[in-house]
């Protein structure tokens, strides 16, 4: 009996090999050191393979392809032309096959964009800010900045009428300027979608950052205070201005858990194993933030792709997120919104010593507390049938009545609103 599998991410090539970035910073570090200069892809029984099986398996009236890698428009043109033409193929009746890819954006051209718009292809764009925060990292393997290439590539995308969203890597330099970071993507860009992701780096025994081990991380990676002060920034502006016009990953997702529906993202799961990553030649890995040979489940030529997801190496895998969170975290009254994270980042000791205690905990616990009064509010408006979106007026109003009070007190007081800083940084301003 088929059985809906679960979001995978194809990684058609090798992530790392013979990309034009610098792959080291690529967010999905993957298997760079085990194909040093390969330029090895998925071939096309392979690819039809995976796209027979997984297609198989669905029971509803939508499938999703989702491909990424490493660099996946490296694989050109003909490669997603065939993927396309395979899907349709084992695509039964009233069945809609979608597809989205993860790209840098660089070698997007006219005829790239109008494959993408002809397929529908959903485009996640990677830029992380202005130009000298984007450029900080997104370099070329020459050392050149890549910034000016991938604003053509959003331009070209709009032009076309491709549907993108935005897909930001949080590091040590923009983190630093999350306004000018959201107000770039938001008013320049012209992007409604934004996801924040931030870069943690593990600094593995051989001073590689190539699997998730290590309990030291890379300078590039973001502090846990300062991807905690990020998000609050870009909430403040959000909660006042943008709900409803801006979707933002981890502000939905924080209102699922205060409306106490499934999480949509799997970092916030209680338990995980639903993103599988597909290698290039047929591998399966139980997540694609660890594609590395103590997480291969399988090859889908050698063993159906159903039974490797079902797996109880895979069930295992899923659930030591939950079994293995430290006492710490579960007391903790924002648990039932971070549920410990993603577990490639689950590598610091609590307070009392206990291990498993994420890395980026000091930002989370920061970050949802102090959102915790707007949530409550969009989701007391979700309940009784009204937007959201009327938060921001709610939000307003309380602005000017903290701003009054606050006239009242001296700059150097707590600000009344409860925020924890001082009048002179918060409604005093």
């Amino acid at each position: 009996m088929p059985t809906d599998l679960p979001y995978f991410h194809v990684l058609a090539k090798p992530a790392g090999a013979a990309c034009n970035l610098d792959c080291t910073y690529c967010f999905f570090l993957a298997k760079q050191a085990l194909y040093p200069g390969s330029r090895l892809r998925m071939d096309e029984p392979t690819l039809s393979t995976y796209i027979r099986q997984y297609i198989e398996a669905q029971t509803g009236d939508s499938v999703t392809l989702a491909w990424q890698g490493g660099e996946p428009t490296l694989m050109g043109l003909d490669f997603f032309r065939a993927a396309v033409g395979i899907a349709r193929h084992y695509a039964r009746p009233g069945v809609t096959v979608e597809h989205t890819i993860q790209t840098n954006g660089i070698l997007l051209d006219a005829e790239w964009c109008e494959f993408l718009h002809e397929n529908d292809f959903l485009v996640g764009l990677s830029i992380d800010g202005p130009r000298p925060l984007h450029d900080a990292y997104r370099v070329d393997k020459g050392g050149a900045p890549t910034w000016r290439k991938v604003i053509e590539a959003a331009h070209l995308l709009r032009t076309h009428r491709v549907d993108f969203n935005i897909l930001t890597c949080v590091h040590a330099v923009n983190a630093a300027h999350p306004l000018e970071v959201y107000r770039f993507l938001r008013d320049e860009v012209g992007s409604e979608w934004v996801q924040f992701i931030p870069v943690v780096e593990r600094i593995n025994g051989d001073g590689r950052t190539l699997y998730q081990e290590g309990s030291t991380v890379s300078e590039r990676s973001v502090a846990p205070r300062q991807w905690g002060d990020f998000l609050c920034a870009i909430f403040d502006e959000w909660v006042r201005h943008d709900v409803g016009r801006m979707y933002i990953n981890i502000f939905e997702a924080s209102l699922a858990a205060w409306l106490g529906a499934p999480p949509p993202l799997c970092i916030f799961a209680e338990t995980c194993g639903l993103a599988l990553a597909l290698e290039h030649n047929g591998d399966l890995y139980s997540c694609d933030h660890f594609v590395e040979p103590k997480h291969l489940l399988g090859n889908i030529v050698q063993q159906p792709l159903v039974d490797l997801v079902n797996s109880p190496q895979q069930r295992a895998f899923g659930e030591a997120k939950r079994d293995s969170l430290p006492a710490q975290c579960r007391a903790c009254p924002v648990q039932f919104a971070c549920r410990g994270e993603c577990p490639k980042n689950r590598f610091v000791q609590t307070a009392a010593g206990e291990a498993g205690l994420n890395y980026l905990c000091a930002g989370y616990l920061a970050f949802f507390t102090h959102i915790d009064r707007a949530m409550r509010v969009m989701a007391q408006l979700h309940r009784m049938g009204r937007a959201p979106a009327e938060v921001m007026s709610i939000m307003q109003m309380e602005d000017i009545r903290w701003k009054n009070s606050a006239n009242d007190l001296g700059r150097n007081a707590a600000c009344p609103c409860g925020s924890g800083r001082k009048v002179k940084h918060c409604h005093g301003q």
